[in-house]
């Protein structure tokens, strides 16, 4: 098919999609998608909380009633970020302030390439770029390393890696490395300059296998800014505790495109 050609076709597919909301009655059809597009198993309550929680963005795009595409994002205070995502805004920004985490995007496979997965991310951050959500700070993401299509995808629209994350991902397939990016918004600014930098680099140099070293650079790195920006009270039990509660949960999240 010649570029034109496929761009009209995009283009007829797009006029057929109706956006909506998920609901509880997609929990099955849902369950369904999710285990093509993820190599992982998501628990019981997740599908629960994304159709019926006010606290996530659950998009569906559709065509004739069928879902071929969802976006899911969570929203959540500083203050309950996992300890790795801990560092992603500024220190001056307090405990309340919101951000957007992005915890699912998949599109069918046969609908793929016709610009549904922008056209789920463009309207999520249009929704939080909105006058009434501007306490929103900064949109972000795990993805896996090995996901090139992902990331690739999430770095044209302005996504930036923030951190390395070796072993992050317990898949079907065994241990996954892993990548947080970032998209800042609503005047949200990321820490300390120097530092973000020496974290891309860390992050760029990690991807160069087969090579070990990097990733324990840019851990040694991640934990002194850690240290400096939160302090030794950063690593009290009650971070410890729930890092611990969630860490099944977010080894199952995942984007694909």
């Amino acid at each position: 098919m010649s570029s034109s050609s496929s761009q009209v076709h995009s283009f007829n597919i797009q006029r057929l999609i109706q956006l909506r909301f998920l609901c509880p009655d997609d929990i099955a059809e849902v369950k369904k998608l999710c285990a093509e597009w993820f190599p992982i198993e998501y628990p019981e309550s997740w599908y629960t909380d994304i159709t019926s929680s006010s606290n996530f963005y659950s998009l569906a795009a559709t065509i004739n009633s069928r879902i071929i595409g969802i976006i899911v994002c969570e929203f959540k205070p500083k203050s309950h970020c996992n300890l790795e995502d801990f560092d992603i805004l500024a220190p001056h920004y307090p405990q309340n302030t919101m951000m957007a985490y992005i915890m699912s995007l998949g599109v069918v496979k046969d609908f793929r390439r016709h610009g549904i997965a922008s056209l789920l991310l463009d309207n999520l951050l249009s929704y939080l770029t909105s006058g009434e959500h501007s306490e929103c700070k900064v949109v972000f993401l795990h993805v896996l390393a090995s996901n090139q299509t992902a990331i690739r995808f999430y770095e044209r629209r302005n996504f930036r890696v923030h951190a390395s994350l070796p072993s992050y991902y317990a898949t079907n397939n065994g241990p996954g490395d892993g990548f947080s990016y970032v998209l800042y918004i609503n005047g949200g600014q990321p820490p300390f300059v120097v530092f973000e930098c020496l974290k891309q680099l860390g992050a760029f140099l990690s991807r160069l296998q087969p090579c070990a070293l990097p990733h324990h650079v840019l851990q040694y790195l991640q934990n002194l800014w850690r240290y400096i920006v939160n302090g030794a009270t950063a690593r009290t039990s009650s971070h410890e505790c729930q890092v611990n509660s969630v860490r099944c949960s977010r080894r199952s999240q995942r984007n694909s495109v």
